[in-house]
């Protein structure tokens, strides 16, 4: 598993971007992938998961209603769509892929590079 995250940006607080993780040695087809987010001067908090087929997601509060999570496993490739975004989504956000096929309360196994998004108000 090789992650490659992308699709962050400048965008004013309202608006919407989705996100991508891609696996370039297009092996995660059977691994819960998550993305995860990083503000300056905070810790990394969980934002949303996707078990290996896509049945069973999970969100964390601050995020429920106004972020989707979805896979294309055929493109190796994990999605975070963000609407009505507020400035305190601005953070690096990273993808990160479990060993598991399902998430478990450990931290990902591979994690991809962040990629910046940035919320104005």
């Amino acid at each position: 598993v090789q992650l490659q995250a992308s699709g962050g940006g400048l965008v004013q607080a309202g608006g919407y971007l989705r996100l991508s993780c891609v696996d370039s040695r297009r092996t995660f087809s059977n691994n819960a992938v998550g993305w995860f987010r990083q503000a300056p001067g905070k810790e990394r908090e969980f934002v949303a998961s996707i078990s290996w087929k896509g049945s069973v997601t999970t969100y964390a509060d601050s995020v429920k209603g106004r972020f989707t999570i979805s896979r294309d496993n055929a493109k190796s490739t994990v999605y975070l769509q963000m609407n009505s975004l507020k400035p305190e989504d601005t953070a690096n956000y990273y993808c990160g892929a479990w060993l598991s096929s399902y998430r478990n309360r450990g931290s990902p196994r591979y994690w991809g590079q962040g990629t910046q998004v940035t919320v104005s108000s």
